[in-house]
């Protein structure tokens, strides 16, 4: 794509956002003081007002090496195993994931099923309260911004007592001799922050970068006009859910405006970068396989 090409693109998609942000449409602003940690995430702007009513308007893309999947498109039936409980399926290995990635709406006296055998399961709550049971009974209370691994073959079980909203990862473990993952659960802000060596953005990971997992799951926070130095291309896959904020992502030779509530599926060696627009922090979860050879 020629230079000439790339600034049009960003002007048309600022455009965009700066017309969203004058009308209450796309990507506005979140008020710090009467709403509640993620709420863009359940209840995210459609699109700026005069595209709302469009027949047949959407942001979802999906290409052979990524795929763009915002709130409209999403398309929720009960879950397989769990009670009271109605899924959206966002990321499956029928895009060419090794990993599925979806989000769970539990309702009151709701309960999770188990994965299949040797898939691990990470959760991440996004709205409500639910808690996390082992097979011995003893429960961990998860609120907004709270996490889980579950490893695989773990007997355990989700319960909510009224409305929740999890994001859940899963996929088939990859297992090493003589390495065993562990139950865990955290919260957001007791992770500390890492180092980032030529970039401007803080990271937290949520599980251990010991070598038996087999993925991990950061937290990238970037404040307003900040981006990635690094134009990335590499073996790993990502799955990636904007938590909060607004910016514009580039996957392949594609740029997109993007906002809170948005799933992003990127496949190995897709040319990938960030940059975080509108007048508030962005943050993301984003998935990446490691500690195993890609043969």
């Amino acid at each position: 794509m020629q230079a000439p090409q790339v600034f049009l693109l960003l002007s048309v998609a600022l455009s965009f956002v700066k017309l969203g942000m004058t009308d209450g449409g796309f990507c506005t602003a979140p008020s710090i003081l009467d709403r509640p940690m993620y709420w863009k995430v359940t209840k995210p702007t459609l699109s700026p007002s005069h595209l709302q009513d469009l027949p047949g308007f959407t942001r979802s893309v999906y290409k052979r090496d990524h795929a763009l999947i915002t709130h409209e498109s999403h398309v929720f039936s009960p879950l397989t195993e769990w009670t009271s409980t109605l899924g959206a399926y966002l990321i499956t290995p029928a895009m060419g994931s090794h990993f599925v990635m979806y989000l769970a709406n539990m309702q009151a006296k709701s309960k999770s099923g188990l994965p299949p055998h040797d898939v691990e399961r990470f959760i991440f709550v996004v709205e409500g309260t639910v808690t996390v049971t082992n097979a011995s009974s003893f429960g961990s209370k998860l609120g907004v911004d709270s996490f889980a691994y579950l490893p695989p073959n773990y007997e355990h079980s989700l319960m909510s007592d009224g409305s929740a909203t999890l994001v859940v990862l899963e996929r088939r473990y990859a297992y090493l001799e003589n390495h065993n993952t562990e139950h865990f659960v955290g919260s957001t802000d007791k992770q500390p922050l890492l180092e980032t060596p030529g970039e401007v953005f803080q990271l937290r990971k949520l599980l251990p970068t010991s070598m038996p997992y087999d993925f991990n799951i950061h937290i990238m926070d970037f404040q307003p006009g900040e981006f990635l130095n690094v134009k990335e291309v590499h073996y790993n896959q990502h799955g990636l859910l904007l938590l909060e904020g607004q910016g514009i992502y580039r996957l392949g030779d594609s740029w997109y405006p993007v906002q809170a509530g948005d799933v992003i599926w990127m496949a190995p060696f897709v040319p990938q970068w960030y940059a975080a627009l509108g007048k508030t922090r962005s943050r993301y979860l984003i998935y990446k396989d490691v500690n195993r050879n890609p043969l």
